[in-house]
């Protein structure tokens, strides 16, 4: 068989031809996808303060009230805590361990099971606390006139210590007191003993335009807009576009967050590689000299039959 070369003096019907082209990043996907900043079934760009329609959240138990998005109920108890440090010796010809087991006594946010501890008596706690921390969302949040999605909602989590500062302590029940932002189940908050409960709450997103807490959040929101709702805009490039901003920004200085931030992320990525690929290599450095201290070991002692 002859190859299909070309006769001396007769051109070729073939050539080639190299182009390139970039991945598109976010900004070009979302020029692409929406040709820039679409008002009405398309991607929407807002800045507005932040409202919603409902009662003002509130926990009627600590007569507490605020206008937000969020309201959040932080528990702590005082609880004994064990703390182990443990140290390797030689004796005998054996390795032995001698562990120091230290209690102290704490605020703590999550139940500790002193069942677990090395010795309980002397160091028990409850079994349970005696109220729960738990997170309080609006149920209908809105932007302006748009109502936001939970994705968007989900998204407002700037959360601020509610101060007591001015806090009527009167209308309190008995048993509860004040200190610091929080709320105490003694009336001797400074000397607490174990099994007491202390309170804190905190706020995000807060709203309405006669709070005494301060003026409304503002927001940025870049989402798809369907009559009054704001909800994810899908790209053809497969991307959701849902993002909140915590700020007055410009659509331009959203989009540039969100290039830096996919930027940031790329790095990340790429170091996480490299750290697993270093851990890889060191691994495989011990296995190697193991190896290699089990040859000569047995070139020194070579067993005999």
């Amino acid at each position: 068989m002859s190859s299909a070369q070309p006769f001396a003096g007769q051109e070729s019907n073939q050539h080639k031809r190299v182009t390139a082209q970039s991945n598109p990043g976010f900004l070009e996907r979302l020029g692409e996808t929406a040709g820039g900043t679409v008002v009405g079934i398309g991607l929407f760009f807002l800045s507005f303060y932040v409202l919603f329609t409902n009662e003002p959240l509130h926990d009627p138990n600590y007569r507490v009230v605020v206008q937000a998005v969020k309201l959040k109920r932080q528990v702590e108890m005082y609880q004994w805590v064990e703390y182990r440090e443990s140290k390797d010796y030689q004796e005998n010809g054996e390795t032995k361990t001698e562990t120091t087991y230290t209690y102290n006594t704490e605020w703590k946010s999550e139940l500790i099971n002193s069942r677990n501890f090395d010795k309980e008596i002397g160091h028990q706690n409850p079994s349970a606390m005696a109220v729960e921390s738990v997170t309080v969302v609006a149920p209908e949040v809105a932007a302006g006139p748009f109502i936001l999605t939970k994705g968007l909602v989900e998204q407002i989590n700037n959360f601020q210590t509610l101060s007591l500062r001015d806090f009527n302590a009167l209308t309190l029940d008995p048993f509860l007191s004040t200190d610091d932002d929080y709320f105490y189940h003694t009336q001797y908050p400074r000397r607490p003993e174990v099994g007491d409960v202390r309170v804190r709450f905190s706020f995000a997103g807060l709203s309405g335009e006669t709070s005494h807490l301060g003026p409304a959040q503002t927001v940025s929101v870049v989402a798809m807009q369907r009559g009054d709702l704001l909800m994810p805009f899908k790209t053809k490039a497969g991307d959701t576009l849902e993002m909140l901003y915590l700020e007055e920004l410009s659509a331009e200085e959203v989009f540039a967050k969100e290039h830096q931030y996919n930027s940031m992320k790329t790095w990340g990525l790429r170091a996480a590689g490299w750290a697993l690929m270093f851990l890889s290599i060191q691994l495989m450095t011990r296995i190697v000299y193991t190896m290699g201290k089990q040859t000569l070991a047995a070139a020194v002692h070579p067993h005999h039959t």
